[in-house]
């Protein structure tokens, strides 16, 4: 099959393409087409049905074809599609959007370093999905032709509000057979199809980005980036690690705060636009996030999307009402914040921090990690979700994403793996494990360590002050903590010290250790992990 040849003979034939239309017409176009409301401060406020008020996992799908050697189909979050099965959801898409009145083609690229820019061209019935593509991605550089991907443009079709037909679809590889977010890595073709989940857009295009760019020797991060004065920054961890909240800092610039590429010229950011977290937003913890999403302006100036929160008929929002659902989020771009680095590229990082919420109170708030340890801490992703998120869930339970992300890496490990260590190498980065989750306790018991305590851990690693101090080992982690830290309280910086029960502490200790080792073994333990990176797994 012809994809781009369909693709083209779409948009040539469409009798009303929108295609690249002012950023004004698509939000005027997006509320008179009733696709969002306008609330009291002028951002749009949207909601999606149950099905999709967040990413469908079990629902995203990548195509089997040449690819399929790099994949790792061990892994949960990559469920194999076969070629003919997606060749058919293509025909179904290109056929309802031939039907469709209106179309909006949306030209944009991920990559704010042109020589690695990944074109996309985004075509959808919706013109609020197409608003959300112009926040998110960026503008086309006047140098595109500079791109490793010149030639190589993905496309994207999103059908939010359409569904499968069941029982045509019924050989899909899944309970609900409505819905498909698929990924077509060698024919360069995306499908969003009856997910209205904005953040469905943004994953996969990330997920394609996360798949090209190792084969061109350039490391793809889930992670938020900053600048200080002549270094740089990367901060990477999982829902509810503070990673937005640590990387907003008045006295460094934001290049972004979710996707970036490290390539041998140094690092760059994916999107234009951020997509937060709402739940519980607060303007005393979050002032950046709150003022980007809840200032006032006339709504064609605005262009902030709030997805899925509550509001109330005087059109104000309440952000601690979770009943629709708790992920509620706000997109928005990153010029709606003050702090920011326009180019969105910096140099080698000098400084990485992984950043885990454990719940289990026995991590030290921060560690020092050499290279072997690092790639271990980054293989596998560690955080715990917490009793009362999720049902059956009744005390901390542990997590492991491998990479910070592992839905949006779909290649074998070690291909991220050794990248990530030839850079930590070459460019001499200082890795460092912050804690951001509980002390003197797990969850429920302890108290979680004071952000001000962790803003000081933080800066000490990235002044590079922390290493003035003597370090000492944990040995069933494997992790150097250091004594004292200006700053911050030195008890805590033992984790044992907070405990009142040290034999709880060792045995709670020991079992987030056996877990660490086991889920190891699982996962990787069939990947030809190096031994010398096996090695400092807990529990080993």
């Amino acid at each position: 099959m012809n994809y781009l040849s369909e693709v083209n003979e779409l948009i040539s034939n469409h009798a009303n393409l929108k295609e690249n239309i002012d950023r004004k017409q698509m939000i005027k176009e997006a509320v008179e087409n009733k696709e969002c409301v306008v609330s009291k401060n002028g951002a749009l406020a949207t909601w999606t049905p149950t099905e999709s008020t967040g990413r469908s996992p079990k629902n995203t799908f990548i195509v089997e074809n040449s690819v399929s050697k790099n994949i790792d189909w061990n892994s949960p979050n990559n469920i194999a599609l076969k070629q003919e099965l997606f060749n058919e959801i293509f025909k179904e898409a290109i056929k309802l959007l031939k039907e469709k009145n209106t179309l909006y083609v949306t030209d944009r690229v991920l990559g704010a370093d042109a020589e690695f820019a990944l074109p996309v061209k985004t075509i959808t019935d919706k013109a609020l999905h197409s608003l959300f593509v112009d926040n998110m991605f960026r503008a086309i550089p006047k140098n595109i032709n500079e791109s490793i991907f010149t030639g190589k443009e993905f496309n994207l079709l999103v059908l939010p509000y359409n569904k499968l037909d069941s029982e045509k679809f019924k050989e899909l590889p899944s309970e609900i057979k409505t819905m498909a977010v698929a990924i077509d890595f060698e024919n360069r073709i995306g499908i969003v199809f009856g997910s209205a989940y904005l953040g469905s857009v943004k994953k996969l295009m990330f997920t394609a980005m996360n798949y090209y760019l190792p084969e061109k020797g350039i490391l793809p991060l889930h992670c938020s980036a900053n600048e200080g004065i002549n270094e740089s920054a990367l901060l990477l961890g999982l829902s509810g690690t503070g990673k937005t909240t640590l990387s907003a800092d008045k006295n460094r610039a934001l290049l972004g705060d979710d996707e970036h590429g490290w390539s041998d010229k140094g690092i760059f950011n994916f999107e234009n636009g951020c997509y937060a977290k709402l739940i519980d937003l607060k303007k005393e913890k979050e002032p950046e996030i709150f003022e980007a999403i809840m200032h006032k302006a006339d709504y064609l100036n605005h262009g902030a999307i709030i997805e899925n929160a509550m509001i109330y008929p005087s059109l104000e929002f309440d952000f601690f009402d979770s009943r629709f659902t708790p992920n509620s989020r706000g997109s928005y771009l990153l010029s709606c914040l003050e702090n920011i680095k326009k180019s969105s590229v910096s140099g080698h990082p000098k400084t990485i921090l992984f950043l885990t919420a454990d719940a289990n109170g026995v991590l030290p708030p921060v560690s020092r990690l050499n290279a072997e340890q690092a790639m271990l801490w980054f293989l596998m992703g560690y955080t715990s979700k917490l009793a009362g998120t999720e049902t059956g869930i009744v005390e901390p339970k542990s997590t492991f994403s491998r990479f910070f992300g592992e839905p949006f890496m779909p290649r074998n490990p070690n291909d991220y793996i050794k990248l990530f260590g030839e850079k930590l190498k070459k460019f001499n980065s200082k890795v460092y494990l912050i804690n951001t989750g509980w002390s003197g306790g797990i969850f429920g018991i302890g108290k979680r360590i004071d952000l001000k305590q962790t803003r000081a851990m933080v800066n000490a690693c990235l002044n590079g002050s922390i290493e003035k101090s003597k370090f000492n080992k944990n040995e069933l982690f494997h992790l150097e903590f250091p004594e004292t830290i200006e700053g911050v309280d030195s008890n805590i910086l033992n984790p044992v010290n907070t405990w009142k029960d040290k034999n709880e502490f060792n045995s709670r200790a020991k079992k987030l250790a056996e877990e660490f080792s086991n889920h190891f073994d699982k996962a990787y333990g069939s990947k030809n992990i190096p031994k010398e990176i096996e090695l400092q797994c807990p529990g080993k």
